[in-house]
């Protein structure tokens, strides 16, 4: 038995609760996985895990068992990455999740620099506005927008988005532009994002010196990012967006910027992984990369 394949194979499967994940995850056949700690259990003289038909979950000492493991694989791959120093590059597959229009507008086009300088690390984008379970979907690290709640996770920030007020010129044609937060709120139609989770909208926010004015109601919603831009884009009416997302509308004159003297809270951004999964080399360089790439100090697309 490989014992350090087998812990790792516990480990994996203790994070996912799933043979299945474990086996995409390590690349192997999900019957080597079920194997690894079968064997695992016989040379350790104890059962580590309870199976149903349903779950996988770790008994009382496979719990005990788990902690010691990851502590030791962390080191193992500390001590491994050290000695091969830098002559060798990181390499492997990272599943990888991201909002869908910080994804679509500004990681996927920024990908191509990063496969020239890491060309063995293979990625798995998952595009969703949705909040994932990292662990029980089997995901390396997750780009999270808004305020980090999740007290369970490691966060590392990558920058914060400014927000930038627009509407289609045709809409402005037709509608006229407003001169303030209260007339685009009482003569014009709004569009807006609302949050999949709990159907709250997320209303456009006006900020200026100390004076704030929230618009609470639209006439069209979406819980998608994307969305919200074709809906923009589409003149169905006066949006707030990322404004390193739609500079390219802009730019081209598809979009124009309205109420420039209000501002929007920016929006964070922070990457997270699990505290009890130790960065690889593969994973610490795309963090690395990203916050290089995306960070307040990085030029604007």
């Amino acid at each position: 038995m490989n014992q350090l394949l087998a812990m790792r194979a516990f480990v994996r499967l203790v994070e996912t609760g799933s043979f299945s994940r474990t086996a995409d995850h390590l690349a192997l056949p999900r019957s080597t996985v079920s194997k690894l700690i079968i064997d695992l259990e016989k040379h350790l003289g104890t059962r580590l895990l309870n199976r149903t038909t349903r779950a996988v979950a770790a008994t009382s000492d496979g719990l005990e068992y788990y902690s010691h493991a990851v502590r030791l694989i962390a080191e193992v791959d500390s001590v491994d990455r050290a000695l091969r120093g830098k002559k060798v590059k990181p390499s492997g597959h990272l599943r990888v999740d991201a909002p869908a229009s910080f994804a679509t507008c500004l990681l996927i086009p920024a990908l191509a620099d990063f496969h020239r300088e890491y060309p063995d690390i293979t990625i798995a984008l998952g595009i969703s506005d949705r909040t994932v379970n990292i662990v029980g979907e089997g995901v390396d690290c997750a780009i999270r927008a808004g305020s980090l709640n999740e007290m369970t996770m490691v966060g590392r920030r990558l920058a914060e988005l400014q927000y930038v007020t627009c509407a289609a010129p045709g809409y402005l044609e037709r509608m006229g532009t407003p001169s303030s937060p209260a007339d685009l709120e009482k003569n014009h139609a709004h569009t807006a994002y609302f949050f999949a989770a709990t159907g709250k909208l997320d209303p456009m926010i006006f900020e200026m010196g100390d004076h704030r004015y929230e618009v609470a109601d639209c006439a069209f919603s979406t819980n998608d990012g994307n969305g919200l831009l074709e809906m923009i884009l589409s003149g169905l009416g006066i949006g707030q967006h990322l404004r390193r997302c739609v500079q390219p509308h802009l730019d081209s004159g598809e979009l124009v910027a309205i109420l420039e003297g209000w501002t929007r809270p920016p929006l964070p951004l922070h990457i997270v992984y699990p505290p009890n999964r130790h960065p690889n080399a593969r994973l610490s360089v795309f963090i690395g990369w990203a916050i290089q790439k995306f960070g307040d100090g990085a030029p604007a697309r």
